[in-house]
């Protein structure tokens, strides 16, 4: 009979047909989604099968089912998927094959190793979920000859994770075509499917479709087609009308009541319209449970069990949470086999030999089969819901705790029975609450933040003692770090209030509350916050790190108080630092990108940088993946390092960010950043092409996590920038608009000075008063802080030729101003720069010395973008034609124009 669930299924098999041609003929971007919605009993896994069937000879078939019971077990439907395509079928990659690295760092969530114990770092669920789309499309990469077919059935109960993974590898390869075919079925969504969590990730699946079928009712036709297949050609009209208002047209329900309507050998006319009714009743909801009940109180424990357990229905299992035994076990799975309320792997249903009644206890005339080594499971999920659904709450309760301890005593570990603890009864039990905070730490180190926080939040409604209470609270906060940023604010406060942290958890909790507070652009709080707690804090390491963080949120904003004494202080507190330790590594970071905005002498910064590494390297636990620090620390240096005349130290740092980022899977915000600061070493390097072309790079990284972030300000202000020196002023244009780069300003400050640059690209475009009036608030901002590096915020260079032609006694003024501070910055391209600057407006044979001491400076300089200026202009002021042609070569080798740029700004 279980063909006849197909009857009318036409379309939706032709729709699937189609697909599985499109993917055989084109393997590498022939694939596409197709989502099947129905309510229960329309037949969709018998469609699912059918298509199963129909790709199997040409495809590789992976299939997997949601579960009722398993919607809070992360990955539960990935690893259906493939665990059997890597394990049993041989296709885990080769070591040095395209997935090879993926399926290391997320064997874990695979089912494949056992996660990291403690003290291991939670993986980041990005790239967790960014590695299995990559596992994906290694494994379609090699599956070519037969491209993969992904079934998942009952997807409205798949784990919120293996959703997020399925929308997001279909997110990334919808513009290029996806390799693979996804096929979904799922009952209607609920009424509101975009809120937030899976429904939502359901409904954009759906809407990603290429296309999404309604499973309708079975016609009042086709239920005679059935009914007369089943019973015989002689069932009349009115038996088959009512067979058909007795299960609305429900696929499953008709079938299974034919089946039963079989088994009583009920004549299929009128006048057994009565019985078939009766029939009906016991096939759903309280019908079906007195039905189960009929059969005695064994098979209904039984039932119940099956019920709780899901998929783990095995029968070791089984006997631990009923406590039957081996034979009562067989004889009971016999009777519900028989009632077709269940069934196992590799064995159908037999029906019961008697017509007229429901099956018999097993006798020594009829034996029990022996119960199969796979679960148990109901034949429908109808069956399961409405078996659940039976047991009373507190029944219910006691069944799940028994069964998390029968799990963890088989070994199964503590991820595995956290399911069943968030369903018992909170009883005061530090028991669970330790279970619970180790289901909490697995679910961290696979990436499931979201599955932990379920674990602790269920923890601290057991509740937890008073001498745990605020560390549960701790746990949930860094569980919340990377998804729900808010919650960790207010989980970390409330631990932060209560007695029950130590000394190290104090300092880890403010650091980690003050991280949350900058990225969220609430840096003068992020400030405030560690700095109210180092006061608190014994001297040590702890305190050191509390500094660290204070001084470097406090120099990451916008605008401040009192910048100097803020930047004194710090000098004050590091001067005698060495750099013996991480701390000590880590403030004296923040020192040196402190003096370098200030314009210090290029040497201490480089100095303090130098200091702040070891053999050239950020420290071991200062990496730019380090989850304890972050990646803020290792980022200073190398900043610092590009704008003190050392671009090449810079770059190493920066190629190691990119390459970090790529093996640890982090490919959004954190890569977008990394090729960000590669384009600033280029930058600096005067190689604009290379700067560009990583700059555009980081754009499109961001672009694919979100708008707005701080990443995009950087980026798009070095991308400015950088196609203003090649001459592109339009293009800059069109990126400082698309990005809304201009006021109004973030709270934190912008790598380089945003307003400087917004200003720089205004004189390019000839609006020289708009420039004047934007630089001039930039030199307001930054001199009031004692800010006066001339490359990282070159204001006073543009502001001087904005106010050439109509003030230029102050442009005059502004440019020796400029020329000071360079020389305490002390770099060649400082200096020249400078020199440049101050040849506008000197006469002839000055402006001629000035430009030639500049190029002298330039050559020396790393940059051999702003040489080439110099060179251009001295050529132009002297008229040398070999002069000029030379100057050409090398602007032409940064990639710039070589249009005279003594009168212009930098382009």
């Amino acid at each position: 009979m279980r063909g006849s669930l197909l009857l009318e299924r036409g379309p939706e098999l032709a729709a699937a047909a189609r697909a599985v041609e499109g993917l055989v003929a084109e393997p590498a971007r022939g694939g596409c989604v197709l989502v099947y919605r129905g309510e229960a009993g329309r037949g969709k896994t018998a469609l699912l099968a059918e298509i199963g069937r129909i790709a199997g000879d040409r495809c590789t078939v992976l299939a997997a089912r949601g579960d009722e019971t398993h919607t809070s077990v992360p990955f539960h439907v990935t690893r259906q998927l493939l665990q059997p395509a890597l394990e049993e079928r041989g296709l885990l990659p080769a070591p040095d094959g395209r997935g090879a690295e993926a399926v290391d760092r997320i064997a874990p969530a695979l089912g494949l190793a056992p996660p990291p114990p403690p003290p291991a770092a939670p993986a980041d669920p990005q790239v967790v979920r960014g590695g299995l789309v990559r596992l994906l499309d290694g494994l379609a990469a090699r599956l070519r000859d037969r491209p993969p077919v992904l079934l998942v059935d009952d997807a409205q109960w798949a784990d919120a994770e293996s959703l997020a993974w399925l929308d997001a590898y279909t997110r990334t390869r919808q513009g290029g075509g996806l390799p693979v075919l996804v096929v979904l079925a799922h009952r209607p969504p609920p009424p509101e499917p975009h809120a937030p969590g899976a429904p939502a990730t359901l409904a954009a699946l759906g809407d990603r479709a290429v296309l999404t079928l309604g499973l309708d009712a079975l016609t009042p036709e086709a239920t005679a087609v059935l009914a007369r297949d089943a019973l015989g050609g002689h069932a009349d009209e009115p038996f088959c009308h009512a067979l058909w208002t007795v299960t609305s047209g429900n696929a499953y329900e008709t079938v299974e009541l034919l089946a039963k309507a079989r088994e009583r050998e009920v004549d299929p006319v009128a006048g057994s319209v009565a019985l078939l009714r009766e029939l009906g009743t016991g096939a759903r909801g309280g019908g079906l449970v007195a039905r189960l009940q009929a059969l005695g109180a064994g098979p209904a424990r039984l039932a119940r069990a099956i019920a709780v357990l899901g998929p783990d229905s095995t029968p070791q299992l089984l006997r631990a949470l009923t406590g039957m035994t081996g034979t009562e076990l067989a004889a009971h799975t016999d009777r519900l086999r028989r009632a077709r309320i269940v069934t196992a792997p590799d064995s159908p249903v037999t029906p019961a030999p008697s017509p007229r009644a429901d099956p018999a206890p097993t006798t020594a005339t009829q034996p029990a089969r022996p119960t199969p080594a796979g679960p148990l499971e109901f034949t429908h999920p109808l069956i399961a819901t409405a078996v659940y659904g039976s047991v009373p709450a507190a029944t219910r309760s006691a069944l799940h705790g028994r069964a998390a301890r029968a799990l963890a005593e088989a070994g199964h570990g503590p991820a595995a029975a956290a399911r069943h603890l968030l369903a018992v009864q909170p009883a005061d039990d530090e028991d669970a609450v330790r279970r619970l905070r180790a289901a909490a730490a697995e679910h961290l180190a696979v990436g499931a933040p979201d599955a932990a926080r379920r674990c602790l939040d269920r923890a601290l409604a057991e509740p937890p003692g008073p001498e745990t209470y605020a560390v549960v609270l701790y746990e949930l906060g860094c569980a919340s770090l990377l998804t729900a940023p808010a919650a960790t604010v207010r989980h970390l406060r409330s631990a932060l209030d209560l007695p029950g942290l130590d000394d190290t958890l104090r300092v880890d909790a403010t650091y980690r509350l003050a991280q949350v507070l900058a990225h969220s652009n609430q840096l003068g709080e992020a400030a405030g916050t560690v700095a109210a707690e180092a006061v608190r804090t014994p001297p040590g390491t702890g305190r050191r790190r509390l500094q660290a963080a204070h001084f470097m949120y406090e120099g990451f904003q916008a605008a401040e108080e009192d910048g100097p004494g803020r930047s004194r202080r710090l000098a004050e507190l590091t001067g005698r630092l060495t750099g013996a330790d991480n701390p000590e590594r880590a403030l004296l970071a923040v020192r040196a990108f402190d003096a370098m905005l200030r314009g210090e002498p290029a040497a201490e910064v480089v100095r303090l940088c130098d200091s702040a590494l070891v053999d050239g390297a950020p420290a071991r636990g200062l990496g730019w993946t380090d989850t304890t620090w972050g990646f803020e620390i290792p980022a200073l240096t190398g900043i610092a390092y590009a704008f003190a005349d050392r671009p090449d130290r810079a770059r190493a740092l920066f190629d190691e960010a990119v390459r970090a980022f790529e093996i640890s899977g982090w490919s959004g915000a954190h890569l977008a950043f990394a090729h960000t600061l590669l384009g600033l070493a280029h930058r600096r390097r005067g190689d604009l092409p290379r700067a560009q072309h990583h700059l555009e790079e980081g754009l499109r990284l961001a672009d694919r996590v979100g708008r707005g972030l701080p990443v995009h300000w950087d980026t798009a202000c070095l991308l400015v920038d950088t196609l203003l020196a090649r001459g592109r002023t339009a293009e800059a244009r069109d990126v400082a608009d698309h990005y809304a780069f201009g006021p109004p300003w973030p709270g934190a400050i912008v790598l380089p000075d945003g307003p400087s640059v917004l200003g720089r690209l205004l004189l390019a475009e000839g609006r020289h008063e708009e420039a004047a009036h934007t630089l001039e608030a930039a030199a307001e901002a930054l001199t009031t802080r004692g800010r006066h590096h001339v490359l990282w915020a070159p204001w006073p260079f543009d502001l001087a030729r904005a106010l050439a032609t109509t003030d230029p006694d102050r442009a005059a003024r502004v440019a020796t101003e400029a020329r000071a501070h360079a020389e305490r910055l002390g770099t060649p391209t400082a200096r020249g720069e400078a020199l440049r600057c101050l040849a506008l407006f000197a006469a002839p044979a000055e402006s001629r010395r000035l430009l030639t001491r500049a190029v002298a400076h330039l050559a020396e300089s790393p940059s051999r973008y702003e040489e080439s200026r110099a060179r251009l202009d001295l050529a132009h002021a002297t008229g040398s034609a070999t002069a000029l042609a030379e100057a050409t070569a090398l602007a032409t080798t940064c990639g710039a124009v070589t249009a005279r740029a003594s009168t212009h700004p930098p382009e």
